[in-house]
């Protein structure tokens, strides 16, 4: 079933548009992954997708009824999340508390379901041991997992990742697939990533959308979807 669908969608930044003319669809319990080459635009339109950002012309819809009754939840982990510096003050485990926070309520009382879902959290990204560590002491792929496992823990249906290995080992990124894999097999979550890791990542995707340059210099977006889009450079 379809959940989010783009049509004549235009975006851009100052006076300039980046993107023109995109229709495409993401469908409920799948596994997307984005690619392109530098400059595609890739996470504008992973934003434009999920309405984290408002497109200038065309339309955006979510389709409330892929949601299964619930609400719509997006866990998104962006680029650059490894630029926590040195001297944050955070420990692992209260940034990924810090994921639970929408399901609390108004007092944010925490409860022994949640303590389990941060444990389960960061034991599914192999960083439970780092618990009580402070954020800016970990490596880069070390905050990308942290990162990650926030994300997961706020029990989202929907998961948008842009570039999430970044920093992380070989090891570490094959374990992420299947994770993400598991999650939307078993759990019916939506995976949407950013990637230029196809030769890892492939085998567990879904579906990709290929942006890709034509020797006229126009971009192309190749998809299971009908689209047809021109980009600018990515800001």
């Amino acid at each position: 079933m379809i959940l989010s669908s783009m049509r004549n969608v235009m975006f851009g930044y100052g006076d300039t548009p980046v993107l023109q003319n995109v229709s495409l669809d993401i469908h409920s319990e799948e596994f997307v992954g984005i690619t392109g080459p530098n400059g595609a635009a890739k996470s504008t339109l992973l934003k434009l997708m999920l309405g984290l950002i408002k497109p200038w012309s065309g339309s955006v819809s979510i389709n409330q009824e892929a949601l299964k009754g619930r609400k719509l939840t997006i866990g998104y982990v962006p680029q650059q999340v490894s630029a926590f510096n040195s001297g944050f003050p955070s420990k692992v485990s209260e940034l990924v508390k810090s994921g639970c926070y929408p399901g609390l309520g108004l007092f944010r009382r925490f409860t022994k379901e949640h303590e389990a879902l941060v444990e389960q959290s960061l034991r599914q990204v192999g960083m439970w041991d780092y618990r009580d560590r402070k954020i800016g002491e970990l490596s880069g792929g070390q905050k990308q997992r942290v990162c990650i496992a926030r994300a997961l823990a706020g029990r989202p249906n929907v998961l948008v990742l842009d570039e999430p290995t970044a920093g992380m080992d070989a090891g570490s990124r094959q374990g992420f697939y299947q994770l993400m894999r598991h999650y939307v097999s078993e759990h019916g979550i939506t995976v949407i990533m950013v990637t230029h890791g196809l030769e890892e990542s492939g085998e567990f995707l879904d579906r990709v959308i290929s942006l890709e340059q034509r020797e006229s210099e126009e971009w192309q977006c190749l998809t299971t979807s009908s689209c047809s889009v021109r980009f600018g450079p990515e800001l």
